[in-house]
């Protein structure tokens, strides 16, 4: 395809950012329904399906934590925080946990900042078992299931292994006390060691409010055909390279750095979100997970998510139809992302926009504080509804033990 029949796509894709929930904005824009069983799904309401008991845990396993590092709120692991505010004041939420269908421990796992405000994940196993210690001991709920009936947010990058790198998380594995429980997070990589069976994936927590700011004119036109800015090598972590996103990344730079078409960069401008809002196609590819707010930020404003993460599983799959509004390309066909990219027909191009106008869509990829109908908090809470009600074999016969209290590395097992 020529540069001009290109410069022409970029014209014709004119900019379908719709209203973002409750942010009030008129649709003008082109939009279209989710069809089908996906549709209904994303528009359920969880509310009188299912009831919530909140265990009231000392505040060193939450409150204490935020306090001592408030950037907490806003980096993209914020769900845990968020989620268990959300669950305080929701109608969901019950005080008699004899009528509780589903058991919440808030423990703010990812909180334990750098000074570059990245989370050090090598104290979360041991929190988390001192958690669970503690609601085994001062209730009985725990123990006639052995957490089969309990959910816990665990939004770091591989989820329950609790660690940073995917060799070492696949080492530790899924925290052997977890095992029974249903998972929250945002990791998701089908056949994978930190995904358990009947885990929900959720997006990765994106400032609604900033975001907010940040919304330019509705009609301005989408001039840029492929946008990206981030790392494209981790010198620090990995000097030899190919091990950061599995050379993906490195080769997205090696192939198109020069290509007019792509306007990437290691550079984060101050322009960031109003870029995307211009930007045709926004590349998502895998960093040292699979997942990053680049998913929620691409759905947010519109621009088409190009997805590289070989076998990723994305936030509420069954939900929102990431086939038809995102383009999946293998890591290993990264250096025919032009070719591939130029090939998909116009007429499809702006389906996948009208798609992404859908307020449904948007507002199912963000936290908003206060909570909306439809968002991920519902979205989390439809996922526990439609595994109820519980099958009898999540509840053990008397005596009956299943989980090891003493497996896992001897580093996890040290008081917290």
């Amino acid at each position: 395809m020529g540069f001009l029949k290109l410069a022409l796509l970029g014209l014709l894709c004119a900019s379908f950012v719709s209203e973002i929930g409750a942010w009030g904005r008129r649709r003008t824009q082109p939009t279209e329904r989710i069809s089908g069983s996906a549709g209904d799904v994303l528009e359920d309401d969880p509310v009188g399906r299912l009831k919530v008991f909140v265990y009231e845990l000392p505040s060193k396993y939450n409150k204490k934590i935020l306090q001592k590092d408030p950037r907490c709120l806003t980096h993209m692991f914020a769900a845990e925080i968020f989620m268990h505010r959300f669950l305080l004041s929701s109608p969901v939420r019950t005080l008699n946990p004899e009528e509780a269908d589903w058991f919440y421990t808030p423990v703010y796992t990812t909180c334990d900042l750098t000074p570059n405000g990245l989370p050090l994940p090598f104290k979360s196993p041991r929190m988390m078992r001192s958690a669970i210690q503690l609601i085994s001991s001062n209730w009985p709920y725990w123990n006639r299931t052995e957490g089969a009936d309990h959910f816990f947010v665990v939004p770091h990058d591989f989820g329950p292994c609790f660690h940073y790198q995917e060799e070492k998380a696949i080492e530790r594995g899924i925290l052997p006390l977890l095992q029974r429980a249903t998972l929250v997070q945002t990791f998701g990589q089908r056949n994978h060691v930190c995904l358990k069976e009947g885990s929900i994936t959720i997006p990765p927590y994106a400032p609604p409010q900033k975001m907010q700011t940040h919304l330019i004119p509705e009609k301005t036109p989408r001039s840029i055909f492929v946008y990206f800015r981030g790392l494209f090598y981790d010198v620090g972590n990995d000097p030899e390279g190919g091990y950061y996103a599995r050379g993906a990344r490195a080769a997205v730079w090696e192939n198109f750095k020069d290509n007019p078409l792509f306007d990437i960069s290691t550079e984060h401008p101050t322009t960031y979100y109003e870029d995307m809002q211009r930007a045709v196609f926004c590349l998502c590819p895998l960093g040292w997970a699979p997942w990053s707010p680049r998913l929620v930020e691409a759905v947010i404003f519109g621009c088409i998510p190009v997805i590289i993460a070989d076998d990723i599983v994305l936030p509420f799959a069954d939900a929102i139809p990431w086939e038809e509004i995102g383009v999946f390309v293998d890591e290993k066909d990264v250096p025919n992302l032009d070719t591939i990219l130029t090939s998909i027909p116009l007429d499809l191009i702006l389906r996948k926009q009208r798609l992404l106008a859908n307020p449904s869509m948007k507002q199912a990829m963000l936290f908003p504080h206060p909570a909306q109908p439809g968002d991920a908090f519902h979205q989390v809470l439809n996922g526990l509804a439609r595994k109820l009600p519980h099958d009898s074999s999540v509840y053990l016969r008397p005596g009956e033990k299943i989980l090891n209290w003493t497996a896992g590395p001897v580093g996890d097992l040290k008081p917290w």
